[in-house]
């Protein structure tokens, strides 16, 4: 790193002009990406996705998603036949639509309990082509009818336009202000506008190398809302500590370059292994053979590579060049630690047991509600509380119509086989509210729409779709089952049947490394086994109150999920997992940097956490900013994910950080520090034997004067 570190000062300018470049043209390529985005829902190699292509092929049409018209009579009729044969005549007039209804079937379990209204079922291809809710409410109006369009998707995006909400260029202006604040507090100088800067250069260079991604692979529309908030958070705690540890070694008398090399031989040394360690914890998504997990991976992976190359080129280039003029009015001084964390530093100390108990107390209470965690999508009723789609909805479900018109399952019948058979079967399933075939398509396969009384989305409603495959898989030409239903299982067996082997790898791996940074058995096994704690406590959490409903409707007016989309929790967890570590590495690479010249580990302790307890206060309140402006994003989804990253950062904070942490590297004593030869050997790093503690006096703990830290 002191190489590195030399050899960037001495080509400041170059690497000054190329970030200036790579900046301007993300800002092209930020203006562009999000044309660029996909949504690929699929899981090669499972039933559903496999079965949803098959029904592209003999139809043209997505059979993973229906959109629901809703035909209602005035007030003292009820519905027609006649009418609602001419309002699915214009449909089918639409390019590739299939439309199953009460005109065409004379099948009263279209209607409601009243009669007055009616449901139809429409399939259209992939590109939707012309707008199907223009098209209804003209052939509708005609005929006196009142005509709404529902659906899944519809109600995700919050019942109305997808664009609400304050856009990815607010919300992050929004973090960024949040973070300004915090970063004002910390330097008291102009020197806050550093950090700001460097994550302007970091969310823009990665945007352009999404850019260039999105040329050779999909990239889901999440990665955007990632980059922008997550990117300015991860950018900007990375800068401000390699910029505090830059005022206090000036403070202690260091000048010019020194200080910039001091500040990236230590700090930057804890940036670097931070970043690998978030892009560790994303590059396990890139091997899932899902392509909405595997963009997320790959473009979540660019976020600490990016932005750890610029806080370790360009921030040191520039701190060079331009940082004493900056670092004014310097309100703020960096001389000494903390007085407020060592006085807090020494009463965790000194009640090591009882700050022990409480911080493990507290991660049990918020891991409980984990037991009872749904995979799956969010429930219809927390998707929209208000407009024309939830009102539409819930009006059918007075009339008798369950929500499972909204996620039908299609079973697709081979060349050959009895259709009829096969909708009679599914249609005498429990739970099953009709099963109506469609003409056969030109290839002769048929398919079987089977639409269930409640809607299928989590791990316990799809019992519905495995018994409709039981019933019917025996049957002569079974082709297979699709659907929403059909797509949680997928994703229940492709990526959650796997997860512990992921969950386990990421943690060796994280573990391995940080047994090289830290030198120490003890203190990454801690780190590992606590950032579980936490990221599970986090989730428990998220379960409590979203998916049980414990004050998501109080504070955002959304019903409870009733289950976590099935992207969201792997998501979090590595994004979760990545940040978490981030503190970990920063506080414990201070208390070890401190014992090495003191020897004494209630001194490394209480001055490790004296000099990093502020520093990753400041960096998890400036991510919580950034994820707060994330949740108020429209989507139900991207708000559970925004709200489980922010608490789950300031529990990991408050504690495990400053609680748990310093009570038990207390507790190990001199274990904490140990590495045996023999796998010193193996990692190729110098050994840590087992010493006997130094018991420093209490005067001692103020007149230890730090030693170079070269």
């Amino acid at each position: 790193m002191q190489r590195f570190a030399h050899a960037v000062l001495r080509r400041r300018w170059w690497v000054v002009g190329f970030w200036i470049v790579a900046m301007l043209a993300g800002g092209f390529a930020a203006a562009r990406v999000p044309d660029r985005l996909s949504a690929d829902f699929s899981v090669p190699g499972q039933e559903g996705s496999d079965t949803q292509a098959d029904l592209a092929r003999a139809y043209g049409i997505d059979g993973g998603a229906a959109s629901v018209p809703v035909l209602t009579a005035p007030d003292g009729r009820k519905i027609e036949r006649a009418e609602v044969a001419g309002v699915a005549a214009a449909l089918r007039a639409l390019p590739g639509r299939q439309v199953l209804d009460y005109g065409s079937t004379g099948d009263q379990r279209f209607l409601t309990d009243d009669g007055r209204s009616t449901f139809l079922l429409v399939f259209a291809p992939p590109a939707q082509g012309p707008s199907l809710a223009s098209t209804v409410t003209a052939a509708a109006l005609p005929r006196g009818l009142d005509a709404t369009v529902i659906s899944y998707q519809q109600l995700v995006a919050g019942g109305a336009n997808p664009d609400e909400g304050a856009g990815v260029l607010a919300e992050t202006l929004i973090g960024a202000a949040g973070a300004l604040i915090v970063l004002l507090f910390v330097f008291a100088s102009f020197l806050a506008f550093v950090p700001l800067l460097i994550a302007a250069v970091s969310i823009l260079s990665t945007f352009l190398a999404v850019l260039v991604l999105t040329t050779v692979t999909e990239v889901s529309g999440v990665v955007q809302f990632l980059i922008a908030l997550i990117g300015l958070g991860v950018a900007i705690d990375y800068s401000l500590l390699v910029v505090s540890r830059w005022r206090e070694e000036r403070a202690r008398g260091r000048s010019g370059d020194d200080a910039v090399v001091t500040a990236m031989v230590t700090a930057g040394k804890a940036v670097l292994a931070s970043g690998i360690t978030v892009a560790v914890s994303l590059v396990a998504l890139v091997a899932v053979n899902v392509p909405l997990v595997r963009s997320m991976g790959l473009g979540g992976l660019l976020i600490p590579l990016i932005s750890t190359l610029v806080v370790l080129t360009l921030l040191p280039a520039l701190l060079s060049l331009a940082g004493p003029r900056v670092d004014w009015p310097r309100l703020r001084k960096e001389k000494h630690a903390s007085a407020a964390w060592l006085t807090w530093t020494r009463g965790v100390i000194r009640y090591r047991w009882i700050a022990a108990g409480s911080a493990v107390a507290a991660l049990t209470i918020a891991i409980v509600p984990l037991s009872g965690l749904q995979i799956g999508s969010s429930g219809s009723g927390s998707l929209a509380s208000s407009g024309a789609a939830h009102d539409t909805l819930t009006s059918l479900r007075a009339g008798g119509v369950g929500n499972g018109v909204l996620t039908p399952v299609t079973l697709l019948v081979a060349p050959g086989g009895d259709a009829q058979a096969f909708a009679d079967a599914a249609g005498s399933v429990d739970g099953v509210r009709m099963a109506i075939r469609l003409e056969p398509a030109a290839s002769g396969a048929t398919a079987v729409v089977v639409v269930p009384d409640h809607e299928t989305v989590d791990n316990t409603s799809v019992t519905v779709v495995t018994a409709v495959r039981e019933v019917t898989g025996d049957l002569p030409g079974y082709a297979g089952v699709t659907g929403p239903g059909a797509q949680v299982i997928d994703f229940q067996r492709a990526v959650y049947d796997k997860l512990p082997y992921v969950i386990a790898l990421i943690a060796l791996v994280v573990f391995v490394l940080l047994v090289r940074a830290f030198r120490s058995l003890l203190l990454p096994l801690k780190a590992v086994v606590l950032n579980l704690a936490s990221v599970a406590a986090a989730f428990g959490i998220a379960t409590w109150f979203w998916q049980d409903g414990n004050g998501s409707q109080a504070v955002f007016g959304i019903a409870g999920t009733g289950a976590m989309t099935f992207w969201l929790p792997v998501l979090i967890f590595a994004f979760l997992f990545g940040l978490s570590m981030d503190y970990e590495v920063f506080i414990l690479d201070r208390m070890r940097e401190e014992y090495e010249r003191t020897g004494s580990t209630a001194y490394a302790v209480e001055h490790g956490l004296g000099r990093t307890g502020r520093l990753v206060t400041s960096a998890a309140l400036i991510l919580f900013f950034a994820f707060a402006a994330l949740g108020s994003a429209p989507q139900t989804d991207i708000k559970i994910l925004a709200t489980a990253l922010g608490v789950g950062i300031l529990l990991d904070a408050t504690v495990v950080r400053a609680l748990l942490v310093p009570a038990m590297v207390s507790l190990l004593g001199t274990y904490n520090w140990w590495l045996p030869a023999g796998i010193a050997r193996i990692l190729r790093v110098a050994p840590s034997p087992l010493k006997p503690d130094v018991e420093l006096p209490a005067t001692a703990h103020r007149l230890v004067r730090p030693q170079n830290a070269h």
